[in-house]
């Protein structure tokens, strides 16, 4: 192999030189034929050669990728920068906090704990939908939320001015991975190392599992763990394997009428089938020519959903259109081509390269679509709807006919009814057509003289002011406000669940007659129980579908044949009457320019006048308040130390909890509303917090009291121990009905080790780190499941809990568990190795037992390491005080 130095060349743009690592002084004909986001990883390992977290192996396993197309070998990677939003980002600066706490307790030198690659950090969950329908929606819901949350604003503000290399987006300025598509990634990175100008592809970590969003600019990224990227800002490699890469075809055009809505639930439909959780995706094919950036970040954004780490497209022509129309400078955009055609990162038609395995779509094929009642793999094309929610409605004994009359509004609430129509999420709002087609169905329906139906709570939340302005340029604004599509926040809001109530008498009318509501959302996510704890069904939609659905008021109808409503003259009016044509959005489309980015990303810093009068402390470390009830040091470093090197057996666990297939973070860590009769309620009631004040468990995340008590806490969470829905389980005598906390504090008392077990997909969904932390505070040792969805696995290690995959010839229907047994796992092996085998003993009352093997997901030996010392930061912090 060469030395490091001889990758080294030099190439020319604008004027100006640059230094890079060059892939073809590898002198190895097999690079070309690499897929393109495993070239920017052999990029990554080159300039990070130092022999030991990346040596001759790592390289030559690159290499010789293209002769097996499959993955396996441990890979650091070294991302550009680091990516967070508040939910995750609060708890991520509160361990920042503790660990320079810890340092300054045994005199260290507390600036070690600093960032070491740039990090932002953009306010954007924390806004809910309080006031909707009115001009003064967002002027009040921005209030309410800087009133909720000023305690977590004032820590961050601290955090901005102790931490160098961190920047805070104050809030009301947009959803993180639309600023970061529109505004902070590079494509090309640059900077100064000494020996002049260094260029290098712009990747990130994000601490939001929707971070590949940025696939959609040729950026390699995905999302992490909270303590991932803490690892990774301080300084740490990120741990993975060298992944298998699956090639996806796209071939011709979208018909008419068809949006990247429509696609992206096709793709995710598709790959979800295929299977390619812990897969890279990337998409090649003479269709990308057809898709723009703000197309392809709507496909890249839902890689979360169809499972995947990233969904990669290229960099071409459309990027660089993309990159101008956003108001990048011009030196970075000539960097961008130059750079990305000397290392072959440019796509060019005809590319092929060398896949693990291919799939293909003609993009004539995709019709209309949604995806739900609870999953967004679950597509559903649009004529169908109303034929899938009357066979629901069945299952659950209800008819279409039912109906609730509503108090003070004079109408009935049916089954299947629109509670929700939100327009939500920077997956579709980063996107003008989408969002220009929403505004014409609404000024086509306000020149008809239709109304949306007085039960659907209505919302607009843009991922960034670029949207608001040229909706108001172009006079749509108008006609979304005048049917209730108000803007109410510039955030995420019913995306992540910060619905915000529903008015009193439909709420009412719902929990009084247990009514079946429906919620219509542009956004990427459904999960039972996230979008509302009233709302049983949860679709997602395109933007225009959103405004459809709410005029219909209802899901049971067919909208491709069915009239939505009648006009103000008695005629029926159908969806095919309303919606635009693509020359339409096109037209208007044309308003959006450079200006309209540059203008909404000065001063990016800034924020609000209420944002700029917030008054924070200075200083190194942080000064905890003991009232507190939403910033308060957690206890994760106050014993670090080294397991040693053989593998700690875990016997006479007992079993916490049991659950099926597809068990979410946010059935594992809810993010929204906090029940008052909740363990988490009662204890901030304990503190003097109202129910009213109680915000969300999001923004409480820089609370472990709070969180510890809301794990496993999801209204809609079925523990197969019991026979109650919500997170409760059987208590230690086996007999009493109890919370999951409540439980798990009476077995901390016994001193009993407990495991949770699951089926298939155990962790999908949000990057939550809680969901992690949260499982390791209760006491649960290890989590035993049929499968792991990637980054949750990760989060379990980085937290020091042990996951565990069944054999492959075991499912947790065939051990047919009840919750009495004692568990144990023994490695076969005491020494502690990635992937190892393990007993798995299941002990039951009556003196049987139910022995089967199981394996370790522990998959790498830096993984091996975060584990001996009992999680990520813990082994950082040993690494730092050296």
């Amino acid at each position: 192999m060469n030395s490091q130095v001889s990758w080294v060349s030099e190439l020319e743009s604008n004027g100006k030189r640059y230094r890079y690592y060059a892939l073809d002084k590898l002198a190895d004909e097999r690079v070309k034929r690499l897929p393109k986001s495993l070239k920017i990883l052999l990029e990554n390992q080159l300039r990070h050669y130092d022999g030991q977290n990346v040596d001759d192996g790592v390289i030559q396993a690159l290499l010789d990728w293209t002769d097996t197309a499959t993955g396996g070998q441990d890979l650091n990677f070294s991302p550009a920068r680091v990516l967070m939003q508040d939910f995750t980002g609060v708890p991520a600066i509160v361990d920042l906090a503790a660990m320079r706490d810890a340092v300054a307790r045994q005199g260290g030198d507390v600036s070690l704990i600093n960032p070491q690659i740039p990090v932002d950090l953009v306010i954007d969950h924390s806004v809910t939908v309080d006031q909707f329908g009115s001009a003064l929606a967002f002027k009040e819901n921005v209030a309410k939320e800087m009133e909720r949350n000023v305690e977590r604003y004032r820590f961050l503000k601290w955090g901005q001015s102790a931490f160098s290399n961190f920047n805070v987006v104050p809030p009301g300025t947009g959803i993180c991975h639309q600023v970061n598509l529109e505004y902070l990634a590079k494509v090309v990175w640059c900077r100064e190392d000494g020996d002049g100008l260094l260029a290098y592809p712009d990747t990130v970590l994000g601490t939001d599992s929707h971070t590949p969003m940025v696939n959609g600019l040729g950026v390699l990224g995905w999302g992490v763990g909270g303590i991932e990227a803490e690892a990774a800002l301080l300084g740490q490699p990120y741990s993975m394997m060298l992944p298998d890469v699956v090639g996806f075809e796209l071939k011709g055009g979208l018909k008419e009428g068809v949006t990247a809505t429509d696609l992206v639930l096709t793709v995710v439909q598709i790959l979800r089938r295929e299977g390619v959780v812990g897969k890279f995706v990337e998409f090649f094919g003479d269709g990308l020519a057809e898709l723009s950036v703000a197309d392809r970040a709507t496909i890249a954004n839902m890689a979360p959903e169809y499972g995947a780490t990233c969904g990669f497209f290229p960099v071409d022509d459309a990027t660089l259109a993309y990159m101008k129309l956003s108001g990048r400078d011009a030196d970075t955009i000539a960097l961008t081509k130059a750079y990305c055609q000397q290392q072959g990162l440019w796509r060019e038609p005809g590319d092929q390269p060398v896949f693990s395995h291919q799939v293909s779509l003609a993009l004539d094929t995709v019709e209309p679509s949604l995806a739900g009642p609870s999953r967004p793999q679950d597509r559903v094309a649009l004529g169908d709807l109303g034929k899938v929610m009357r066979e629901y409605l069945a299952e659950k004994g209800k008819t279409v006919d039912d109906y609730a009359g509503i108090p003070d509004m004079g109408e009935r609430l049916h089954h299947g009814d629109v509670v929700i129509a939100a327009i939500t999420s920077c997956t579709n709002t980063s996107n003008p057509d989408v969002m220009i087609a929403a505004g014409l169905v609404a000024r086509k329906a306000r020149a008809r003289g239709l109304r949306v139906k007085p039960w659907v709570k209505t919302s607009l939340a843009p991922g960034s002011k670029v949207v608001s302005q040229y909706l108001s340029d172009s006079g749509l604004q108008e006609d979304l406000d005048s049917l209730g599509f108000d803007i109410v926040g510039f955030g995420c809001t019913t995306c992540i669940g910060n619905s915000g109530p529903l008015p009193e008498p439909v709420s009412k009318a719902i929990d009084d007659n247990d009514m079946v509501a429906s919620a219509l959302l542009s956004g990427n996510r459904n999960f039972d129980g996230r979008i509302h704890p009233q709302v049983k069904t949860s679709w997602l939609a395109s933007p225009p579908l959103v405004v459809a659905y709410a005029l219909a008021g209802t899901t049971i109808i067919d909208l491709q044949n069915d009239p939505i409503a009648e006009d103000n003259k008695g005629n029926k009016v159908y969806l095919k009457d309303l919606w635009p044509s693509n020359s339409e959005i096109h037209e208007i489309r044309k308003i959006v320019s450079g200006t309209m980015y540059r203008e909404a990303y000065q001063g990016l810093l800034n924020g609000t006048e209420e944002w700029q009068k917030l008054e924070t402390v200075s200083g190194d470390t942080y000064n905890w308040q003991e009232d507190s009830t939403y910033i308060r040091c957690p206890g994760f470093f106050d014993q670090p130390g080294d397991r040693g090197e053989e593998m700690p057996p875990l016997r006479g666990g007992r079993i916490l909890g049991l659950f099926g297939d597809s068990i979410t973070t946010d059935h594992i860590s809810p993010a929204g509303k906090i029940a008052s009769e909740s363990p988490a309620g009662h204890y901030l009631q304990s503190l003097g917090v109202a129910p009213a004040e109680f915000n969300s468990y999001g923004s409480r995340r820089g609370n472990h009291e709070v969180m510890l008590r809301g794990t496993f806490a999801n209204t809609r969470l079925n523990n197969r121990l019991v026979d109650k829905e919500g997170g409760y389980t059987r208590g230690p005598n086996g007999k009493d009905v109890l919370s999951i906390y409540h439980a798990a504090m009476k077995y901390q008392e016994a001193e009993t080790p407990l495991v949770v077990i699951a089926g298939k997909q155990y962790g999908t969904g949000s990057s939550r780190d809680w969901a992690a932390k949260g499982t390791l505070l209760l006491g649960v040792k290890a989590v035993i499941a049929e499968s792991f969805e990637r980054i949750h696995r990760s989060n379990l290690i980085g937290m020091g809990v042990l996951p565990v995959e069944f054999d492959k010839e075991v499912n947790i229907d065939m051990l047919d568990l009840d919750g009495s047994e004692q568990v144990d796992v023994i490695p076969c092996d005491p020494g502690l190795a990635p992937r190892q085998l393990l007993r798995l003993i299941f002990s039951r009352p009556d003196g049987s037992r139910h022995e089967v093997l199981g394996r370790s997901r522990i998959d790498t030996q830096q993984e091996i390491l975060y584990f001996r010392y009992g999680g990520i930061l813990q082994y950082v912090l040993s690494q730092l005080q050296q």
